[in-house]
């Protein structure tokens, strides 16, 4: 892969401070992109971007709460401060807490993972869209990338409501797709199936105690052995190559599309 394959991209990068977002910040800086490293978590943003700028990439920080409008245009902002424009946005933030429905899923467990996989996604995405917009025409194409997942395409009784974010991201890429396209601005997105992350880790941890598994670590182990036609979870790295893709001039003539990477758990 050309180490300029994405010179000239400025990008906010939500969900930056560990996991799929850290890889995906390095390997975009690797491939000439400028990049916010944007999250909640203030030394894992500071920590990616330090690692960032001492391999010899362009990278700065923002603390960012994706549920707040203010802070969302303030990303977008300092995106512009410091890179001069902003073309390229990759809406990863999320977060999980599994229930057993009906009797332990509650209303503040619906509203945590909806404000920030739902509603988050949308606040930044319109922010971010708003400015591109303003920006005018460029000689290349804008590029929203949402990160949905295999529950954007199925659901579990033990994540219901992190199912319906994430058939909301579906929704997100097809209306924004419509909405912007005449403004040279394309919407696509992934969906991760089982990755190697701390928030699987954590989601792993919840579900034990939640009783659907005996030990932690048998979840994943469990989904790739009865679900996954591979017969492996995943690990960051295994979406490097797809989100590269979706942020590069490789998929300007696409828009509106979520492409599963899940070693072939949810064939649709």
């Amino acid at each position: 892969m050309s180490a300029d394959r994405l010179a000239g991209r400025k990008a906010l990068i939500t969900g930056g401070a560990q996991g799929m977002g850290a890889a995906i910040a390095k390997d975009w800086a690797s491939l000439g992109a400028a990049v916010c490293v944007a999250d909640i978590n203030e030394e894992g943003i500071n920590q990616v971007v330090e690692e960032i700028r001492a391999a010899g990439g362009q990278a700065t920080p923002f603390l960012l709460d994706v549920t707040s409008e203010e802070q969302a245009k303030a990303a977008v902002a300092h995106v512009v401060s410091e890179f001069g424009e902003i073309n390229l946005l990759l809406n990863n933030a999320g977060v999980n807490k599994p229930t057993i429905y009906p009797k332990d899923t509650t209303k503040a467990n619906y509203d945590f993972i909806m404000d920030v996989n739902a509603w988050g996604a949308f606040n930044v995405m319109t922010q971010v869209s708003k400015q591109m917009i303003e920006q005018g025409p460029r000689d290349y194409v804008y590029k929203i990338i949402n990160v949905g997942s295999i529950l954007s395409r199925e659901a579990f009784l033990d994540v219901i409501p992190y199912s319906m974010s994430k058939h909301a991201i579906l929704g997100l890429i097809k209306g924004g797709a419509k909405a912007l396209v005449g403004h040279n601005i394309t919407v696509n997105g992934y969906g991760p199936g089982v990755v190697r992350t701390e928030l699987w880790e954590q989601l792993d941890k919840d579900l034990v105690e939640i009783g659907m598994f005996e030990k932690q670590g048998e979840s994943m182990d469990s989904l790739a052995e009865n679900m996954i036609l591979m017969k492996r979870y995943s690990y960051p790295e295994d979406v490097l190559g797809t989100a590269s893709f979706l942020a590069s001039s490789d998929s300007d003539y696409m828009t509106g599309q979520l492409i599963m990477i899940d070693g072939g758990m949810v064939l649709h």
